[in-house]
């Protein structure tokens, strides 16, 4: 049977796997649709964690700050809309392409937000 701690491991690991992922995509036209796959299982994973892990079933008690930080990331940044828009007319468009890309990426690093997942997953 798979502890909470194994659960949430395995579901941080693939987070940052996709952030990887986005740092090294090259920037190059139909790389669009492979930056909002890897968001999109990157939010996907924060769901998950948000809604479906108990803090208190953590023996590490940084998972609630962590959380809390997968919650405002959520509600504050919406990238799904902005790449629908931007695909018909600009998904040849290099720079655009590597505009989208850092800002997907300044936004899971804000607050440290990768960081602590990196510690927790050590912590684990």
């Amino acid at each position: 049977m798979v502890t909470y701690a194994e659960h949430l491991r395995k579901i941080l690991a693939q987070t940052l796997n996709s952030y990887q992922i986005l740092k090294e995509i090259q920037d190059k036209p139909g790389d669009l649709d492979n930056i909002k796959r890897e968001m999109l299982k990157i939010n996907g994973f924060l769901k998950v964690s948000l809604n479906n892990i108990d803090e208190y079933k953590i023996p590490v008690s940084d998972f609630k700050n962590l959380k809390s930080k997968f919650g405002l990331y959520l509600e504050n940044y919406f990238f799904e809309k902005e790449i629908e828009t931007m695909a018909p007319l600009y998904s040849d468009d290099v720079h655009r392409i590597k505009n989208m890309r850092f800002k997907i990426l300044e936004a899971l690093e804000d607050r440290k937000m990768i960081e602590d997942i990196e510690d927790l997953i050590e912590k684990l």
